[in-house]
């Protein structure tokens, strides 16, 4: 007996006895187009991943509701093969095995969505896509909040943080594990840098689906077959600091650029930020003072903040949550010395403060001059604002950043 899951459109979605895999079961045909039968699947905004491993095996997605299931669709490789091809070509990649081509690739979808694709013989077991869906309608940080990834006055004290009361905002990474949703935080993060500043994202692939005024994009590309040079993400990091940005937001930092953006924190680019992969703030550390980030601990006197995010499980589901904030608070001999000032508290289900004193609240409150009894008040008023978008049930990009935006221009 099958026990139905859920259902919307042509979708079906039900377990089967004997396997722990939900069916996701897409009903009719799908009509032509240059991604086959993969179409109905990207047209699903419940889905957070769709993977085609060849075609001795089903399709499976990431369903934002019901986790990693099975679907009904079957390609062979022949299809399977013309699909990549064809997704290939959207990112200018030639695909192929030979001269001039390349058998593996990443790039963008005109949606928007990341996508990763491999053929024979890097993959012998046929070709396989790995694609990151692109949300048409963004999370927002009360996503975040309803979601329990962040609690609602650590979702206010961010945003005072990136705000910084228009006089010292924070310098901050992001670090967590593959899929524990440091990009959707970093988007929703985005959200409260005012208008009136000048906002440069820098990413390997364009991701970030931030709602602002004054926004600029830049793209890494790899050198391709034909001997187009590679554009990287310290290249594009250098030039971006000659264009005047007010904030630099960096998508995973993974080496020489990570040491140009802590020079970018300690000569007066405040409110510069990134992610990168790490699973603690004493990891996120280690990592960027070693090969191949390299940066000289001396400069992560520049960075003020570390957030860590994870996927965790609770209640048997999967969910993403911050784990801890921590301050970067001076030197301890030749190492950085880092304090956690919110902690995950699992028993509760939510992070909490620790109660250690905030080195970075004192950097705000003396550049804007004002006692950390306004900066309390200031945490208070956004989360009164936040609240009340949570209460009214308003989530959606637009609206939030308004709101976000329009307390900015009449405060």
């Amino acid at each position: 007996m099958s026990d139905i899951l859920a259902q919307y459109g042509r979708v079906t979605i039900y377990n089967e006895p004997n396997h722990p895999s939900p069916i996701y079961h897409v009903e009719g045909n799908i009509e032509a187009n240059p991604y086959g039968d993969l179409a109905a699947l990207l047209e699903d905004d419940s889905l957070e991943e769709v993977m085609y491993n060849g075609g001795t095996q089903c399709v499976k997605v990431a369903h934002r509701d019901h986790g990693m299931c099975r679907t009904n669709i079957w390609i062979d490789d022949a299809d399977g093969l013309q699909i990549a091809t064809n997704i290939a070509s959207f990112t200018n990649v030639p695909l192929g095995d030979g001269p001039g081509a390349v058998p593996i690739f990443d790039g963008r979808l005109p949606d928007g969505s990341r996508v990763n694709g491999t053929i024979p013989p890097v993959s012998p077991d046929g070709p396989t896509l790995t694609i990151r869906k692109f949300k048409e309608d963004p999370l927002t940080m009360i996503d975040l909040i309803n979601f329990g990834t962040v609690n609602l006055r650590l979702a206010a004290m961010m945003w005072v943080w990136i705000e910084g009361l228009d006089s010292r905002p924070a310098n901050f990474v992001i670090a967590g594990g593959t899929g524990s949703g440091k990009t959707t935080t970093l988007n929703c993060l985005g959200m409260y840098i005012p208008w009136h500043r000048r906002l440069l994202t820098v990413e390997d692939t364009a991701e970030l689906q931030v709602y602002h005024d004054h926004w600029l994009r830049m793209e890494t590309r790899r050198e391709r077959p034909d001997g187009t040079p590679e554009v990287d993400m310290n290249d594009c990091l250098k030039s971006s600091l000659r264009m005047r940005p007010d904030r630099i937001i960096v998508g995973e930092v993974r080496g020489s650029e990570a040491a140009t953006l802590l020079t970018a924190m300690n000569t007066g680019h405040d409110g510069s930020f990134g992610s990168l992969h790490a699973n603690t703030a004493q990891e996120t550390v280690t990592r960027m003072i070693n090969p191949p980030m390299s940066v000289p601990p001396i400069m992560l006197t520049g960075l003020d903040l570390i957030i860590i995010q994870a996927r965790l499980h609770v209640h048997g589901r999967t969910a993403r949550k911050i784990t801890e904030v921590a301050e970067v608070a001076g030197m301890e001999g030749d190492k950085p010395r880092l304090n956690a000032i919110w902690k995950y508290d699992a028993a509760r289900d939510e992070i909490v403060e620790t109660g250690i004193p905030s080195q970075f609240r004192e950097r705000i409150c003396n550049a804007a001059g004002v006692t950390p009894e306004v900066f309390e008040q200031h945490v208070q008023q956004r989360m009164e604002i936040l609240a009340d978008l949570q209460r009214r049930d308003i989530r959606d990009i637009q609206t939030v950043t308004s709101i976000i935006q329009n307390f900015y221009a009449t405060r």
